[in-house]
């Protein structure tokens, strides 16, 4: 028996990349420009000269003249100091956008254009949260300008393109693909960064991400690189998280984020099996400001799970929610409180505001002698007893932080391993209120006969701060 081989010529698979990106960085290149900054900084006397001349002695006057410009006594002398970077033209008025840390702190920024053209820029805002810049130009005519795209609509392996000013080279143009989005750098507090493989180096900074439609997606921003050079893994600012920013730094000179004035932590897993949540997820309230906008609405102990219609997935989601939301605005806010779902109604106050009444200091007021008549218990690898006056005064403790103190935590112990330092005062157990030691052992014994593993404690420093531990229950 004759077997019969068909054999099927295999198809390449089919690429959206093109064959050349000549035609799309020819009409990009012109609206993608170089920033020089400059900056006077002193510079330290050294080596000072010797002088010669006694106090006093004929034609005093001109040494001391000769000496002081080469920096013996007075004011060190100074030097300008330059640096160069890129940024693009978002509209044909003149407005560009850039990095933040590329115009830091300079003196005189100058604009070059591809074809030589040189232009001095005001700066009409930053943003060291973002590492964002806005500037202006003044044309004689319209300037080449591009779109500002969807980075959300960008997918791990999409093409893009970087165009900047590496090295101080001038137009340069590289491809790659996305690499990965989301990315968290620990550089700022709303990290969600494109990652791509396209070169990006020295001085790109500030430089387009293209799509391969010629629209912005992300701001080169920062590489992960031990020679300086582009070793394929590079940082761009999404345009998701960026143009609300641009444009408020256009309009106002600043930012106006929304605030919602309440400390976070994460949800973790022990956490959420002490709630009796299915898994971990969502921002744990650890703590509501003053007079701020939830103030008497949300309760430390709350968790978060969706915020405005937008899950909060880990607690760094909910940050960067309520700064994109705007001033003033009431939303609905879905919080986990007690076991319960419940939806409350809030108004967002403004960041900036909210950030000078986290900088107010608690006082303390003068303790009152007492006979100490506390009652101590051990628990759980801790010393617990009552708060006295002289207590407060021990530990350095404000007046309104109230609850159970701890003593003294043994090293080596569960509570010592997760932080938990004598001078700290326990708020609740397993989200009830308590006072004195055997209010804490209740709430354990309840714990154990519910077959529960881990117990919940919220915890204050000295000065009231809030945050959430959970031990295992032995």
């Amino acid at each position: 028996m004759l077997l019969t081989i068909n054999l099927v010529q295999a198809q390449s698979p089919p690429t959206n990349g093109p064959a050349s990106v000549a035609d799309l960085a020819e009409g990009l290149m012109g609206a993608v420009v170089n920033i020089s900054t400059s900056q006077s900084v002193e510079t330290p006397s050294r080596n000072k000269p010797p002088r010669n001349s006694p106090d006093g002695a004929p034609f005093q006057e001109f040494f001391d003249d000769f000496f002081q410009d080469r920096g013996e006594g007075g004011s060190n002398p100074s030097r300008n100091v330059s640096s160069l970077g890129s940024g693009f033209v978002i509209d044909p008025d003149g407005t560009i956008v850039t990095n933040n840390h590329v115009i830091q702190d300079a003196d005189n920024i100058e604009v070059i254009f591809a074809d030589g053209r040189r232009l001095k820029a005001e700066l009409l805002g930053a943003d060291p949260k973002t590492d964002l810049a806005v500037l202006k130009v003044e044309p004689e005519e319209p300037l080449v300008s591009v779109p500002i795209g969807d980075s959300t609509s960008m997918r791990i392996g999409d093409w893009v393109m970087a165009i900047g000013n590496p090295f101080g080279l001038g137009g340069s143009v590289s491809i790659g693909i996305v690499s990965a989005i989301g990315r968290d750098i620990n550089s700022g507090p709303y990290d969600n960064y494109i990652q791509t493989d396209a070169a990006i180096n020295r001085g790109n900074s500030g430089g387009p991400l293209f799509n391969m439609n010629g629209e912005v997606i992300g701001i080169n921003t920062a590489i992960i690189s031990p020679s300086g050079g582009s070793i394929g893994i590079g940082f761009s600012v999404p345009t998701e998280l960026a143009e609300n920013v641009i444009t408020q730094l256009r309009d106002f000179g600043e930012t106006r984020r929304g605030w919602l004035g309440v400390r976070i932590q994460p949800v973790t897993e022990d956490i959420a099996e002490s709630l009796g949540m299915d898994k971990a997820k969502g921002a744990l309230v650890a703590g509501v400001i003053t007079d701020g906008p939830v103030d008497g609405i949300m309760q430390a102990g709350d968790i978060i799970i969706k915020f405005d219609n937008k899950n909060v997935v880990t607690v760094r989601d909910l940050p960067r929610i309520v700064a994109e939301s705007p001033v003033g605005k009431e939303v609905n806010v879905e919080i986990l409180r007690k076991g319960e779902m419940q939806t409350i109604k809030v108004e967002l106050g403004r960041l900036e505001d909210g950030e000078k009444k986290l900088a107010e200091a608690n006082g303390v007021d003068e303790p009152l002698a007492e006979e100490d008549t506390r009652q101590i218990l051990e628990l759980m690898g801790m010393e617990l007893t009552e708060i006295t006056e002289a207590l407060r005064e021990e530990f350095g403790i404000s007046e309104d932080v109230n609850g159970v103190l701890i003593n003294a935590v043994d090293e080596g112990s569960k509570a010592y391993n997760k932080e938990v330092e004598a001078g700290q005062v326990i708020v609740e157990v397993a989200q009830e209120e308590v006072k004195k030691p055997e209010d804490v052992q209740k709430v354990i014994d309840k714990l154990k006969a519910d077959g529960r593993r881990n117990a919940f404690f919220m915890i204050a420093n000295q000065t009231g701060e809030l945050r959430f531990v959970t031990l295992r229950i032995e």
